[in-house]
């Protein structure tokens, strides 16, 4: 029997399940439409704007073990809070921008903000090892949640700014 979470587990859980489930949400609500409007950048074109998607996952992929490991160096909430802020950096940039490298160079610092893997290990330093399996499922729950909410609910919310003259999908980075 793994027995219940401290106040302390459950507060802990919580605040990084929304963390990451939120950063999940926001980057899973522009896959529909980024790359419809990455292409009407002036100077775009489809690999390009393929570029400025792929950019993201393959700077995450890079990064994950060095953030890792400086979380182990510095602590879990210095590198989290160092990640947000790149990833917050990286998302103005993109929305502002109507260049297309100034969006891959945008679409790089969020994937820059590689915060999991110092999320999950502060996770685990948080939790008793009996309850750390339950602790790792709530945090695979939020990333997994937060990709499904974000490819329903971007469409939709993409439809709404579009109809109500907004600048398109610059408004899923703010």
């Amino acid at each position: 029997m793994t027995g219940k979470f401290s106040l302390s587990e459950k507060r802990s859980i919580a605040g990084l399940s929304v963390v990451i489930g939120l950063r999940m949400l926001g980057l899973s609500m522009i896959i529909p439409v980024f790359s419809v409007y990455a292409v009407k950048l002036p100077g775009s074109s489809v690999m390009l704007a393929g570029m400025a998607f792929g950019i993201y996952g393959l700077t995450q992929a890079f990064l994950q073990i060095p953030f890792g490991y400086m979380s182990d160096r510095f602590g879990r909430k210095p590198v989290v809070a160092f990640g947000l802020l790149l990833f917050g950096i990286g998302s103005v940039i993109c929305a502002v921008t109507t260049n297309i490298y100034i969006l891959i160079a945008g679409r790089f610092l969020q994937g820059g903000g590689a915060i999991a893997s110092a999320c999950f290990a502060w996770i685990a330093d948080l939790t008793k090892e009996s309850r750390r399996n339950t602790a790792m499922a709530f945090m695979g729950i939020s990333v997994g949640g937060g990709i499904v909410m974000g490819m329903i609910s971007g469409p939709v919310i993409g439809g709404i700014l579009a109809q109500a003259h907004f600048s398109g999908w610059r408004q899923a980075f703010r």
